[in-house]
């Protein structure tokens, strides 16, 4: 590469081969982190060969070589920031959305609650504890018939009675919030 009549692929060959050992000791004492120095040292020389300055100008290279690596070093640090920034509001954002979620699944779910409970209050005790015992834990007709001392036959009654509780009340709500 030529600029002004200058090949710049010698010098900085040179300024490389002298100086980015420095560099890269420098940079990693820097940022802590030797693949971070390897990473900007690369950057800070492909910048000054992006840059097309004269590099037979340059009177002080490791000023203009910290220089340039100190302003990669701010980008990349003010960029990372950004970066956790979106990140950490991404988050929050997504938080809200699952406590949303989960309030509005929560309402939900007492809302059903509360209209189970209003069907039941119609119901005879019997029919109530035969509709908790069979839809809730999981007992079956036979079971739930000789807990309660009745036929299999009236706990089909029973759960007929609930259920058609429970259908009247929707029916009511439907209408109520039409």
């Amino acid at each position: 590469m030529t600029i002004d009549g200058h090949n710049t692929t010698l010098p900085l060959a040179l300024l490389y081969q002298e100086h980015y050992q420095w560099l890269y000791l420098w940079l990693r004492k820097k940022t802590g982190n030797m693949h971070n120095a390897e990473d900007i040292a690369q950057d800070t020389f492909t910048k000054i060969l992006q840059s097309h300055q004269c590099l037979f100008e340059i009177k002080e290279p490791r000023a203009f070589l910290t220089t340039t690596a100190k302003n990669i070093l701010i980008n990349r640090f003010k960029r990372e920031q950004f970066e956790a920034h979106y990140l950490s509001e991404l988050q929050q954002v997504q938080q809200l959305l699952l406590e949303q979620n989960s309030l509005e699944h929560s309402m939900m779910l007492l809302q059903a609650i509360e209209q189970l409970s209003l069907a039941l209050k119609k119901v005879s005790d019997k029919a109530r504890l035969a509709f908790v015992a069979h839809f809730l834990d999981g007992y079956t007709y036979v079971e739930i018939a000789q807990q309660l001392g009745v036929s299999t036959k009236m706990i089909q009654k029973y759960l007929s009675q609930c259920l058609m509780a429970c259908y009247d009340i929707r029916c009511q709500l439907e209408f109520i919030n039409a």
